[in-house]
């Protein structure tokens, strides 16, 4: 499915009016003004999945950013924004395909990691919160206890149930039970496999991290089947083979002045694994 067909930056000439209508000199820094002129980009057009591929310091993540903000996408995790970003954002527009779906959302790698530490944070609290019922438990059960009136009817209770459970009986009966944890690779896979929701637009910056080559090709599955067979378009921004080899994919190379489209096969990146492997090729026979 697409809903979002195109995005417009502004080229040299816009950026330079807001050069221009600029009072103040006292700022060294206009992110994110001064990025895709020098690269020759201000027009994109999207397929059901379309990736942002280049090195750190590209734009990629910037360009997400922008694309979200601009589309007032949902999102999670705090982004570097600038005093200037609201200007940038006047002067981009877009196109879309059709209207765009209520729970589109911007999906970081920071908004994976900050999941997994949620997950962590609630169990220390669980953890803690049992032993401190374990020390209720022996209080209770052999304290020196008396009724005296109504006021001590929920004491009462409490005393009653130790003296009749043991004492992981009680907890058990008492506490939440632990969030399941998974090492980090499986609690990410596990986080998209939740978050992503049929007929949706998602930018996905460096959904990779943390995955394992495994891992990684079981994403690049999903997004292909979510863009196939569940109505989702991506824009991801991503250095993984494995996603940028998803079948029909259009590719943006952000390091290419100017920015042009190109097959995964002929990006620096996977030639380097490619060379890398031949490189070796011996030592897997």
């Amino acid at each position: 499915m697409q809903y979002l067909e195109s995005f417009r930056l502004p080229d040299e000439d816009a950026e330079w009016q807001f050069f221009v209508s600029q009072k103040s000199r006292a700022f060294s820094d206009y992110y994110p003004f001064q990025i895709f002129p020098d690269k020759q980009l201000t027009d994109l057009s999207f397929e059901p999945v379309t990736i942002l591929y280049g090195d750190n310091g590209s734009g990629k993540s910037t360009l997400l950013n922008i694309i979200a903000e601009k589309l007032g996408l949902a999102r999670a995790a705090l982004y570097n924004r600038s005093s200037f970003f609201e200007d940038y954002l006047a002067r981009c527009d877009f196109q879309l395909a059709r209207a765009l779906p209520a729970k589109s959302a911007i999906i970081t790698s920071d908004e994976v990691f900050d999941a997994m530490l949620h997950t962590r944070a609630l169990n220390q609290g669980i953890d803690d919160a049992r032993e401190d019922m374990f020390k209720d438990y022996l209080q209770n059960k052999f304290g020196d206890f008396h009724y005296h009136d109504l006021s001590d009817y929920d004491e009462l209770k409490k005393v009653l149930e130790t003296r009749r459970k043991t004492q992981s009986r009680y907890v058990r009966d008492n506490l939440a039970k632990n969030a399941r944890e998974y090492s980090n690779g499986e609690s990410a896979m596990q986080y998209f496999q939740d978050k992503l929701q049929d007929d949706q637009l998602y930018l996905l910056d460096e959904p990779e991290n943390s995955l394992s080559p495994t891992h990684q090709q079981e994403l690049a599955k999903l997004l292909t089947d979510s863009a196939r067979f569940f109505g989702d378009q991506f824009i991801i921004a991503t250095h993984s083979p494995f996603v940028l080899a998803i079948p029909h994919a259009k590719i943006y190379d952000l390091d290419s002045v100017p920015v042009r489209t190109k097959k995964w096969q002929a990006l620096p990146e996977v030639q380097a694994y490619a060379a890398f492997f031949r490189e070796h090729q011996d030592e897997f026979e």
